[in-house]
């Protein structure tokens, strides 16, 4: 994997770059849709291409490996086999969802034994087992297991956290390195950068990962629980210590301003199931604010979803119709409502990344942070 820094804009950290893979090229900053079983919700691989404009998706390793498991994913080729993507693809390494099972899980030195959310069965996942998993699944971008620590995590408990998030990093890349990839093309691991809402464990964690030399760097832990402040506080210290010529990715952000905001701090790669998870309860986001169409006052609204959009979703229904089928309980009403925002996502990082070239990227994210925020 090759990352090109095409532009960088001056009064900010903002960036723009290329990422080639094997799979194709990458333009920074990007937004990728959430794929959580191997598919976006309610989103055809046609659409997400011709559409919505994504250039790379990202899967879960926790529910892959749980559902539809290893076997079936080896037998299609891997994901792209199996969904028919044939893009570039990241997975996470499922620590997220491992740790968020509460009293499903148990950590020790070895890694994490969990219950799984399916059926009840138990399971192991280590820094070793979870990058042959990811070997199996085929991700072009895979990351090292690691514990999310929580947003209001005291200072003893982040520090712990980390020191094993370290060793389990240590572990991550000497599996990576005694394996190969399953179906003859390279795959990139990105260690993952913690240590809470400190910023000295933060530095000391990015320390730690930049010994690698990988070809990307990740940073977890954040929006939490901690304020969207420390957010931006914590994603400064860590980008001034990430070289420069590798990609960023902040791993599960956020709403439009938050991506604004980390785009202006060094950022170059996201992804979030916001855009999907809002879009199916009736939340839209337009260049002009956020939209409850639940709300009366659309029922007769005959105007596109998004007035300045170019979406498929844009050109074809209007706010009153869309609120008919989220109203009725139509499934359409979901599909349409999280394709619109996954378009209004795409679009808001080209734009940004055009500001960024044309160096009126400071400015431009201002105006935009105004109209994002509000609530039409």
């Amino acid at each position: 994997m090759r990352f090109d820094l095409t532009s960088a804009c001056a009064g900010t950290a903002a960036r723009a770059g290329k990422l080639e893979t094997a799979r194709g090229e990458v333009l920074t900053p990007v937004f990728m849709p959430v794929g959580t079983a191997g598919s976006v919700k309610g989103i055809h691989i046609r659409d997400l291409k011709e559409d919505v404009g994504a250039q790379i998706i990202l899967g879960n390793t926790y529910h892959l490996y749980l559902r539809p498991g290893l076997k079936v994913l080896r037998d299609a080729g891997g994901l792209h086999g199996f969904n028919g993507w044939d893009g570039p693809i990241l997975t996470d390494s499922g620590g997220f969802q491992v740790f968020s099972l509460g009293d499903l899980r148990k950590l020790t030195e070895e890694g994490v034994r969990f219950q799984s959310h399916i059926d009840g069965s138990y399971h192991l996942f280590t820094p070793e087992n979870v990058i042959d998993t990811q070997r199996i699944i085929g991700a072009d971008i895979i990351m090292a297991f690691d514990e999310c620590t929580p947003g209001d995590a005291s200072r003893e408990y982040a520090q712990k956290s980390l020191e094993l998030t370290r060793r389990w990093l240590d572990r991550c890349f000497r599996q990576f390195a005694a394996t190969s990839p399953e179906y003859g093309y390279p795959q990139s691991l990105f260690p993952i950068v913690q240590g809470a809402t400190f910023p000295d464990l933060r530095w000391e964690a990015v320390k730690h990962v930049t010994s690698f030399g990988a070809d990307g760097y990740a940073v977890g832990g954040l929006a939490v629980g901690e304020p969207e402040q420390v957010m931006y506080e914590i994603l400064e210290v860590v980008t001034a210590g990430l070289p420069a010529d590798r990609p960023r990715y902040l791993m599960g952000v956020g709403t439009p301003v938050n991506i604004l905001e980390a785009i202006d701090r060094g950022i170059d790669m996201f992804d979030c199931v916001m855009p999907t998870r809002n879009g199916r309860n009736g939340m839209l986001f337009t260049s002009r604010g956020i939209i409850n169409i639940r709300n009366n006052k659309w029922m007769n609204d005959h105007s596109p979803v998004d007035v300045n959009g170019t979406s498929f979703v844009d050109h074809h229904y209007s706010r009153a119709f869309l609120r008919h089928l989220v109203i009725s309980g139509e499934m359409l009403g979901a599909q349409i409502a999280s394709q619109h925002n996954l378009a209004f996502y795409m679009r808001l990082v080209r734009e940004a990344r055009q500001q960024i070239l044309d160096g009126t990227f400071p400015r431009w994210k201002e105006e935009m942070i105004h109209r994002l925020k509000q609530r039409l």
